[in-house]
């Protein structure tokens, strides 16, 4: 997987008025003024085809699994071909994939499972640059069994991690390093194949948060090598659903939490009860959103849905970092803002994260909606990270930059910040 994604010969031009008209949350207006919306990292809008998919497993295919009447086994195959098509998206296998409520709940699964087979003396890394579902939930697990907990420290000034400190807590004693790909705070990429060498070096696992990364980027979990790495549909225009991809030998060997009576084959033994149907077909149709970009088609044959994945996230990286060198200039440009991140040009996903000095991150949010801009506040679950940066009352002001989002709405965004101004 690369770190800094860049465009290629093949690379299509995005379409953005066919994109943005498949969005019908573009049409809201807000106070007489047309929304943008700003807030994708932590949850973008859905495209019509999304909840046409939805809506149509519910009319017509709605059943439990596994039985032998039309509906169920219409649901067995609508699972089945919902598995290929995220395994397309993360470049994996189709029985390598599986579902939960959410990111957070997948991964207090597995790290119960995982635990299960460590004891007092083992270790496991994580990083201070993480948002706490990478942090909290291996905590967690490593209360339950008396393990140890080594956290890697992060350069505040680069926003990046510390690689030497890095270095120093992986130890033949770690069984785990836990590392997000992408920073959903301040949108740092990580270099996770360098992690993955570190852990690999002592016998350790991996565990990759994809949440923030996957959206922006062509993830591709063979090249990285990482064992485990969890992300979230309704990050990449789909519903609100967790997805894990599991190297098929390890999640075939955990002890897994589970019913008796449930699956013990992958990877429906990671899946605990009756699965969200409805969201898991929607998410496949999220991906086949995503791979039209890059030219996918009803027509298109399933092997083709991996290359226009790669065109179209080649495509929208490229947008993406146009846009980004134009929020984080036009920001940068005005008094009393200060900005959290690496620069446009180094790793990183178009997420900007800043505050308006003497003002409160809330009230900057509320301010800029009743201009019809929707920005988010505070930590995001990144509590770590924010606490590290002390900004201000009310954390940090967020913006992303999405499939739909157009250099006309940027600059309403930093115009509306101009009006703001510092306190």
């Amino acid at each position: 997987m690369s770190q800094t994604p860049t465009a290629h010969a093949a690379t299509p031009s995005l379409d953005l008025d066919r994109i943005r008209a498949a969005f019908p949350a573009l049409a809201r207006v807000h106070r007489g003024h047309p929304v943008a919306y700003f807030d994708g990292p932590g949850g973008t809008q859905v495209p019509d085809v999304v909840v046409q998919a939805m809506a149509d497993y519910l009319h017509h295919r709605n059943a439990n699994t596994h039985w032998r009447y039309p509906t169920s086994e219409e649901t067995d195959a609508a699972l089945a071909a919902a598995r290929s098509t995220v395994a397309d998206l993360l470049h994996c296998n189709a029985d390598e994939v599986s579902f939960g409520a959410n990111m957070s709940t997948i991964t207090f699964h597995l790290g119960r499972a995982l635990a299960r087979q460590w004891g007092p003396g083992d270790e496991i890394v994580i990083t201070e640059l993480d948002h706490h579902a990478n942090q909290d939930t291996w905590r967690a697990a490593a209360a339950d069994r008396g393990l140890t907990v080594r956290a890697v420290k992060f350069d505040q000034a680069r926003l990046e991690l510390d690689w030497d400190d890095f270095a120093r807590q992986v130890t033949p004693q770690t069984k785990l390093v836990a590392i997000g790909a992408a920073s959903n705070a301040v949108g740092t990429i990580n270099d996770v194949a360098r992690a993955v060498a570190l852990a690999r070096s002592v016998g350790a696992l991996t565990f990759v948060d994809g949440v923030h990364f996957v959206p922006h980027a062509s993830t591709d979990v063979q090249a990285l090598g990482c064992d485990f790495l969890a992300c979230s549909s309704y990050k990449f225009y789909g519903p609100h659903l967790g997805i894990l991809y599991g190297r098929r030998a390890l999640v075939d060997a955990l002890d897994v939490p589970k019913l008796q009576p449930a699956p013990d084959y992958s990877p429906e033994r990671l899946e605990t009860g009756t699965q969200n149907h409805e969201g898991i077909v929607a998410a496949a149709a999220a991906v086949d959103f995503l791979a039209g970009i890059g030219g996918f088609t009803t027509g298109s044959a399933p092997g083709d849905r991996r290359p226009a994945l790669e065109r179209a996230f080649a495509a929208l990286h490229e947008r993406g970092d146009a846009l980004l060198a134009r929020l984080w200039n036009g920001l940068g440009a005005i008094d009393g803002v200060r900005l959290y991140g690496r620069l446009p040009g180094q790793p990183r996903t178009p997420t900007v994260a800043f505050t308006i000095a003497g003002r409160d991150a809330g009230d900057v949010a509320a301010q800029l909606a009743a201009r019809g801009l929707f920005v988010s506040h505070g930590d995001f679950y990144a509590s770590t990270v924010v606490a590290r940066l002390k900004p201000g009352p009310g954390g940090l002001v967020r913006a992303g930059c999405a499939c739909y989002t157009t250099e006309g709405e940027i600059d309403r965004l930093i115009e509306g910040v101009r009006t703001l101004g510092p306190a």
